[in-house]
């Protein structure tokens, strides 16, 4: 049995037709946004079709770059509804890692399900979002919707992270996504950090560099001004669902066979 089935199965074992997964791609980065993907599956349109081409489905973590952008190919043609939020650097610095993930994860599970849907969240209970959810530990490599979701995620904060690296060419961030490599640790000390790094964390990395990162009254890290990326929320919808409201943009992060559709709040 491939590796996707045995998710597949798993999903259908909970007894419900609407999976709604979620999962996140960059919360241990020293730099680079959060972001969060969700993915709805209706399990009684997987067939045995279906199956077959998410036989390679699995943690985002265990396939290479090209091995994902595949993967998303395969997983906008079958998922009922696909989601991405992101989080910006302000954001999690002004709010905090671990309170900004959750409300990340619960916005993109939220934004995907239908009344009926079950919301698998990979590792975590989060704030409700109106839907019945359960955390799996692990899920994204227990999970087909949770793995699909982390596909999502992954695939979408490194082309992000490629284009940023244009911008901030010093730090490497199309090779390492903004995590913590002996490489960019050496990038930081030769080179401080960009608006783009993330001040709340009280990295070893910075410290080396003798950087100190300045702090209000309330231990808050002062905002890097000007050049951090922003806090979107864009959910993204496959033709199977109806109606669109804009195309997706030419350099989003969805190949020209996506959704056809995007919604922007």
């Amino acid at each position: 049995m491939s590796r996707g089935r045995k998710l597949v199965e798993h999903d259908r074992r909970l007894g419900t037709r609407l999976v709604a997964g979620a999962d996140e791609a960059g919360r241990g980065c020293l730099a680079g946004p959060l972001v969060a993907g969700g993915v709805l599956l209706d399990l009684d349109r997987i067939g045995p079709r279906e199956v077959r081409a998410l036989g390679a489905l699995d943690d985002s973590k265990r396939h290479t770059p090209e091995e994902r952008e595949r993967l998303l190919a395969v997983v906008l043609r079958i998922a009922v509804r696909v989601a991405v939020v992101t989080r910006s650097v302000e954001g999690l610095d002004a709010r905090g890692l671990h309170v900004t993930n959750l409300e990340a994860l619960s916005t993109a599970a939220g934004r995907v399900a239908r009344p009926g849907t079950l919301c698998l969240i990979d590792g975590f209970r989060v704030p409700d979002n109106g839907h019945p959810q359960r955390a799996i530990v692990g899920g994204d490599g227990r999970s087909a919707a949770i793995a699909a979701a982390s596909i999502v995620a992954k695939v979408t904060r490194d082309r992000f992270m490629r284009r940023a690296a244009e911008q901030h060419p010093h730090w490497g961030f199309d090779v390492h996504m903004g995590y913590a490599t002996p490489a960019h640790r050496d990038a930081i000390n030769r080179h401080g950090i960009s608006a783009l790094h993330r001040r709340s964390f009280r990295s070893v990395a910075y410290a080396a560099a003798g950087i100190e990162i300045p702090r209000d009254e309330n231990g808050r890290p002062v905002a890097a001004g000007s050049g951090a990326t922003t806090t979107t929320t864009t959910t993204l919808v496959t033709p199977a669902t109806g109606s669109a409201t804009a195309a997706p943009p030419a350099e989003g992060p969805w190949p020209a066979a996506g959704p056809a559709s995007i919604a922007a709040d």
